[in-house]
């Protein structure tokens, strides 16, 4: 888990959009809970913002160096999948 959420230093924001009672973003919201520990506890310094609205699709941005920004849904995938988009997105670089 340290080398998959070992952020590239390009990377300056990671915010995830939620909704906090449907059931289209209950995988991300179990995403968040069983990893947003281990990837703060590997960069301290890094905001990763959650921002919860009522019916909102949920999706994941990543700020980079030169206010580059990268955004992927994440409706419809699970758990696992939505793991595997999030680590191919702090892993980016742009």
């Amino acid at each position: 888990m340290a080398t998959k959420y070992g952020f590239t230093n390009s990377l300056k924001e990671l915010r995830f959009l939620l909704c906090q009672t449907s059931e289209h973003s209950a995988a991300t919201r179990t995403f968040l809970t069983r990893t947003y520990p281990t990837m703060k506890k590997h960069n301290p310094h890094t905001p990763i913002m959650i921002r919860e609205a009522l019916g909102v699709e949920p999706k994941v941005y990543a700020r980079y160096e030169f206010g580059k920004e990268k955004m992927i849904t994440l409706m419809g995938l699970d758990d696992k999948a939505i793991e595997s988009k999030v680590t191919e997105l702090v892993k980016s670089i742009i």
